[in-house]
């Protein structure tokens, strides 16, 4: 009893160990320890508290899209709009403000904005059968479009009189941690929770990973790839919120390319683009992983042109990663 105990227990931790190893997540996030240390020994100014504060902070707004991002991804789906909702729902909470009204009307209309375009994408992907770029690339510019018509293409700084409470919002602090971290912090927890113990998490992987086979099931695969929609957007429009308080300013080229930054770090976590596959932490280690690229070029005196490279390069590894990962598989 006692050997066939131990052989169980022994059999469990190789498949752990196994499975850990296996992970695009883990050597992501390895690559990232890697590189702070690295860039720790090799600079006097990354490890510093003003640095460290300033890259947790900058890494939220990537990596709050990207949980929403993420379960887009999960469902074989893409949305290529979520810089151009970031921009609208920035200016629709810094025009409502500035009209006068309070920081809670701001925010509501904000929201709104966002869950109406998220439901109008899934509306026509999911039940008018359009392909998610289409609809989506469409949506980047309609998005943008409507953004510079809401200011008439000027710039809003003032914010009427709940002026500092948004600024607190998007620029304070508890106990030396930015809210913005805190934020972000929670929403990948929440998001978490649904993805792994809820029944519409367990959905949107099977979604994914056979659509055919959800629907012969009864799966209500429709109504939920609406919803995953509504909450990309409104993982865009939560970020335009709070890096309009963090700003104190918002311009109509706020979010430009931000999408293709938020894919990144969706796949370089551990995201399928063929679906069935992704993890909230693995957002948060993919947009971690861009943030330190950014201010490491910086740092290094490195060209900053050479983002997009690093990032692109990224990008590839981890979708040969997923391939060579799958090929293995299927022997």
């Amino acid at each position: 009893m006692a050997t066939t105990l131990h052989e169980t227990i022994a059999h469990r931790q190789r498949t752990l160990a196994a499975t850990v190893l296996g992970s695009q997540t883990f050597w992501v996030l390895v690559a990232v320890v890697l590189a702070c240390i690295f860039l720790s020994f090799a600079t006097d100014s990354f490890a510093t508290a003003k640095n460290l504060y300033n890259i947790t902070r900058n890494v939220t707004f990537i990596a709050i899209i990207a949980l929403g991002m993420t379960l887009v991804i999960i469902t074989g789906g893409i949305d290529l709009s979520v810089g151009s909702v970031l921009c609208l729902c920035s200016m629709v909470l810094a025009v409502t403000m500035h009209a006068g009204y309070g920081i809670g009307t701001g925010i509501a209309v904000s929201v709104a904005t966002a869950l109406v375009i998220g439901a109008f994408n899934g509306i026509l992907i999911a039940y008018l059968g359009f392909p998610p770029f289409v609809v989506t690339l469409g949506m980047l510019s309609v998005a943008r479009s409507l953004a510079m018509v809401a200011s008439n293409n000027t710039v809003v700084f003032e914010f009427g009189p709940d002026h500092a409470k948004l600024l607190a919002l998007g620029g304070g602090a508890v106990f030396g941690i930015a809210n913005p971290v805190i934020y972000m912090i929670v929403l990948a927890l929440l998001t978490g929770f649904v993805l792994r113990w809820t029944r519409i998490g367990r959905y949107i992987y099977a979604i994914g990973g056979n659509e055919k086979a959800a629907v012969a099931t009864g799966l209500p695969v429709r109504p939920i790839k609406v919803c995953v929609y509504m909450i990309s957007a409104l993982s865009a429009g939560i970020a335009g919120i709070i890096q309009t308080g963090w700003l104190g300013a918002v311009t109509t080229n706020i979010g430009a390319g931000m999408e293709l930054q938020v894919i990144a770090a969706a796949v370089i976590g551990g995201a399928n683009l063929a679906g069935g596959a992704g993890t909230a932490f693995g957002a948060l280690v993919g947009a971690a992983l861009i943030e330190v690229i950014r201010n490491s070029l910086g740092l290094l005196g490195i060209n900053a042109f050479w983002q997009g490279t690093f990032i692109g390069g990224a990008i590839i590894l981890a979708v040969l990663f997923d391939r060579i990962r799958n090929f293995r598989q299927s022997e």
